[in-house]
């Protein structure tokens, strides 16, 4: 499969997903539609579709964000230097759609690896489990639980 950044996708966003994805920003803490989220699937880059977090690498952090351990495809994932805000911080960003997702910070479960990849729920898009074959993600049906 292709991914890729598509500005009909970025036209189809909504204001808060653009505001995030395409501007670095960071939707409110407790707010995004999956911190709570618990259903077994895959999520994929809201712009260009490639595989990002499995959720049997979600865990439940009690920051606000969806927490994650791992990344499904690393390759997918670029880790850059942020130093915006006063702060200096891991900025996460998918590959093929150069979308911002989040930060990446070293105080994740220590027996996982002791990563945090606290995410936009704005920044994803869930693709359950049971739907994963039909959208063409079946390769990484073994990561999720």
């Amino acid at each position: 499969m292709q991914y890729r950044k598509s500005q009909e996708v970025i036209d189809r966003l909504t204001s808060e997903q653009r505001r995030v994805t395409q501007e670095a920003g960071t939707e409110r803490p407790f707010s995004g539609e999956y911190n709570d989220h618990t259903e077994p699937g895959i999520y994929v880059d809201i712009v260009s579709g490639e595989p990002l977090f499995a959720s049997s690498d979600k865990y439940e952090s009690g920051c606000g964000w969806p927490s994650f351990t791992k990344a499904i495809v690393s390759a997918n994932i670029n880790a850059l230097r942020d130093t915006s805000h006063g702060m200096i911080r891991t900025e996460v960003r998918s590959v093929h759609g150069d979308s911002h997702l989040g930060h990446l910070f070293p105080d994740g479960p220590p027996e996982r690896g002791g990563l945090r990849y606290c995410i936009n729920s704005a920044s994803l898009r869930f693709v359950h489990r049971d739907d994963m074959v039909s959208e063409g993600f079946g390769e990484y049906l073994d990561q999720v639980e």
